[in-house]
């Protein structure tokens, strides 16, 4: 990654731990992301932009691997999704082979165009939802 790419990241991650999700996590119909935590074990919540689509939830992750939220998926696929204020369960599966920037056009604008001005390296995220 390049030195421009990283800075990008930390000062975008910074301002997304210190301000945006601490105030995006207090609404309670906004989208979360559940995993646990890869070392500690605990429950590590992250506010998120997607779409429901039958029984999938898709969403994109702005910094792919980088991202906490990616590194716990990968050590724990089950996951919980909370959904216009309702919790499901899931099995998050990577899918590197997607076409990120094509399935943002299929998922909420906002979220999406903030994704593709701040990501460094899009990865597309599929929760199969199994409640």
């Amino acid at each position: 990654m390049s030195g421009y790419r990283e800075a990008k990241q930390r000062i975008v991650t910074a301002f997304q731990r210190r301000v945006g999700n601490p105030i995006l996590m207090r609404m309670p119909r906004h989208t979360l992301l559940e995993t646990t935590g890869r070392r500690s074990g605990q429950p590590r919540r992250t506010p998120l932009g997607g779409r429901l689509v039958g029984r999938d939830f898709w969403l994109v992750s702005e910094y792919g691997e980088k991202s906490q939220y990616v590194r716990n998926i990968q050590a724990d696929p089950r996951v919980r999704v909370r959904i216009r204020g309702r919790w499901r369960a899931g099995i998050a599966h990577l899918m590197p082979e997607d076409d990120a920037k094509a399935r943002l056009r299929s998922l909420p604008a906002v979220n999406s165009a903030g994704v593709r001005l701040l990501g460094t390296n899009l990865l597309t995220v599929r929760v199969e939802l199994t409640d």
